[in-house]
């Protein structure tokens, strides 16, 4: 613990996922803590990002479930409707129950001392705050991501949805056209096509979610194309937006071929890059507009700076910002056994219909180190819980090395995000697919889809 001769002893910038987390566990510590946000406290997960979207996403699934599978379940689903505003009520009702709005008085009663305002590095251990000095012995950042623009012209003078503002619209519009088809993009693009909006999606990428394995993109390209009515564009860079009356005018290239969409909306939805500009020159923290430095520790190069989660630039996952929060608390109560975070396998789901979920290394990634690998999928329409489910669509894909030993493994199925964590632990612990192949896998389950696809690794 920190001399008095500083306010604090530990100053977190920023209370979102990896903040918030360091911030909880040092202060039972009794250290002096304080937390600074220049927005909602909770930060991007608890407020505009995971928990409202999956929660829209939800109401989106039980309703496109009752229009398409009801009839085929023998369940009569043609006068199903949806009122949008009762359904943005329940995602404003999820919030509630998520406990956002408390965060402050739980912070509050943990002896920490919350700083609203934008803060900046005056020193290594001074930053300022609305005109505010507080210094600190230690600081972490944790200041997280902010979208890109993708150089799109037009930006500007158009009106234009962010992944935020989407959250809050009156009603879907009639066409939609986003901008970005990674994990972001494709979950708005299956939002609003399940309620009926006409959607368009382009990317430079050769495929939607283009860091997936190919299978991946193949299965949630054909979805969108013949379930959702969904257009994706491919090798499509957008060059600029403009209004024309009630529409925006969408311009893109396709190889040297321009084309225009006129649409109601349209969603940007490129990317995220670091926040860091917040003075850490002043700090003598190496950066880029990558993200910032550090060791394997998480210490940045003025070492008693840490920074963990999005501003890092590595993962843009609230998981492993909760991970890096936790080693940074570890590592700032014992420096004498400090911990690294170990990225071997790191789960990552796409909440579409059916869901995508991933972990450890993709097929391509094999290739550019060069290992030898083996590959084996199996289609979900073998297994009994699919036909129970009426699901003729998905599949289970596993990597591993020469050995058996699994490496990567891919799912697009019903709770895909609940079933790629089986395949986590073995890569996380080394298991072979023999492993997992040998394990009792309950019928009739998504899980025996995993069984299978590990099977056929001989």
């Amino acid at each position: 613990m920190a001399k008095q001769k500083f306010d604090y002893d530990l100053v977190v910038i920023g209370s979102g996922a990896s903040g918030s987390v360091a911030a909880d566990i040092v202060a039972s510590a009794k250290w002096r803590v304080a937390m600074v946000e220049n927005d909602e406290i909770g930060g991007e997960t608890a407020n505009w990002s995971s928990i409202p979207s999956k929660a829209l996403l939800r109401a989106a699934e039980v309703y496109d479930d009752a229009k398409v599978q009801g009839p085929q379940l023998g369940l009569r689903s043609g006068s199903i409707g949806y009122n949008y505003p009762s359904v943005k009520a329940y995602k404003d009702a999820v919030l509630r129950k998520s406990g956002s709005k408390s965060f402050e008085s739980y912070y509050k009663s943990k002896g920490i001392t919350l700083l609203k305002g934008h803060a900046h590095f005056i020193s290594p251990h001074e930053i300022t705050i609305e005109r505010r000095h507080i210094s600190a012995a230690h600081f972490l950042i944790a200041t997280g991501s902010k979208p890109v623009d993708g150089k799109v012209q037009g930006l500007d003078k158009a009106p234009y949805l962010t992944p935020r503002t989407a959250l809050d619209v009156i009603r879907p519009p009639k066409t939609l056209f986003i901008i970005g088809a990674g994990a972001s993009g494709c979950e708005f693009a299956n939002l609003f096509s399940a309620f009926g909006s006409k959607v368009y999606i382009a990317d430079e990428a050769a495929r939607i979610l283009p860091k997936e394995d190919q299978e991946v993109s193949e299965a949630i390209e054909h979805m969108f194309r013949h379930q959702r009515g969904v257009t994706p564009l491919t090798h499509a860079k957008v060059i600029r937006i403009a209004k024309i009356g009630l529409m925006t005018a969408v311009t893109f290239l396709v190889g040297s071929d321009e084309h225009v969409v006129k649409v109601d909306q349209v969603l940007l939805t490129a990317g995220q890059e670091p926040m860091v500009d917040i003075g850490l020159e002043n700090a003598k923290v190496e950066h880029t507009k990558n993200g910032v430095k550090t060791d394997e520790y998480l210490t940045t190069s003025t070492k008693h700076i840490y920074a963990a989660g999005n501003v890092l630039g590595r993962f843009m996952y609230t998981h492993t910002g909760v991970y890096e929060g936790r080693i940074v608390a570890n590592n700032l109560l014992n420096p004498k056994q400090l911990i690294s975070p170990d990225y071997t396998a790191v789960p990552r789901v796409t909440f579409v219909g059916p869901e995508v979920a991933s972990v450890g290394l993709s097929e391509s990634d094999c290739l550019k180190r060069d290992l030898r690998i083996r590959t084996a999928v199996a289609p979900l329409n073998i297994i009994a819980r699919a036909t129970i489910d009426n699901v003729t669509n998905g599949f289970v894909k596993v990597i591993t090395d020469k050995k058996g030993l699994l490496l990567g493994a891919s799912i697009v199925a019903p709770h895909a995000g609940e079933s790629i964590h089986e395949l986590t632990l073995a890569i996380q612990h080394g298991l072979s697919a023999a492993n997992v192949a040998g394990t009792l896998h309950a019928f009739p389950t998504w899980s025996e889809a995993i069984r299978v696809a590990c099977a056929k690794i001989k």
